[in-house]
């Protein structure tokens, strides 16, 4: 193994932990992305410290973006630093808060053939496509009793839904982030998404970032088969 090779690929693990972007117009970083694409040996060296950690890179548009693997305790957030960040205080708002940010992406990219994104989405566009989405799970929620249920479960996370207005008497004039409306959790889910690096907010409008993008494809390829036939399925105990 080269020593040079492996001070390289050490170097690009480096700057994509501390968030420094790796990309081919970068004007400082962009050698190291011409050596992670160009250099056999430190795309191999790379992904295997990345491996070892629990780490994934993606690569999209001439950049790489990390990602933190199922579970990884050091770069990935627990439920409970989920819940701080968000300013959520149930498991139940958590599990909404996945769902919201799963058809977030429905919302931007639907045709894995050809990976087309639309360009934004409305945030009320958004809060109707959970609706829509909800009601046709779990079309029989007035039989259910909600302590009957697995917080976790797509019924459960229906009746919550139900539960919210569509927005509040104090958010009719200037809609703000909350867990007191339908429009206000979407919002606040929206916002740490924007906080992320995922998203971009202009007005009610949310633009996903190359980033987003990058994880999008990811997740389509490799984990959509076992979420979309939950939710197809609307199983009651179906975890996110």
């Amino acid at each position: 193994m080269d020593s040079r090779n492996m001070e390289k690929a050490l170097e690009i693990y480096a700057k994509l932990t501390m968030g420094e972007e790796i990309k081919r117009s970068h004007p400082e970083n962009g050698s190291l992305y011409e050596e992670y694409e160009q250099n056999a040996e430190v795309y191999e060296i790379l992904n295997q410290i990345l491996k070892k950690l629990n780490l994934t890179v993606y690569e999209y548009r001439e950049a790489l973006y990390l990602s933190a693997g199922e579970g990884n305790r050091v770069f990935g957030y627990t439920n409970e630093e989920l819940k701080r960040l968000m300013g959520l205080r149930y498991n139940k708002e958590l599990y909404m808060g996945y769902y919201v940010m799963y058809r977030l992406l429905l919302c931007f990219y639907k045709d894995s053939a050809t990976y087309q994104y639309r360009e934004y989405v409305h945030l009320e566009e958004l809060v109707n496509e959970i609706t829509v989405s909800l009601t046709a799970i779990t079309s029989d929620l007035q039989v259910y009793a909600m302590e009957d249920l697995e917080e976790n479960s797509f019924k459960s996370i229906a009746l919550l839904w139900e539960e919210l207005p569509l927005v509040t008497g104090e958010e009719r004039e200037q809609l703000r982030a909350s867990r007191a409306s339908q429009m206000g959790f979407t919002k606040l889910v929206c916002n740490f998404l924007v906080n992320q690096g995922l998203l971009l907010e202009a007005g009610d409008r949310y633009y996903p970032t190359d980033r987003m993008k990058a994880l999008t494809e990811q997740y389509f390829e490799e984990d959509r088969g076992r979420i979309y036939e939950l939710l197809e399925r609307g199983e009651e105990h179906a975890e996110h």
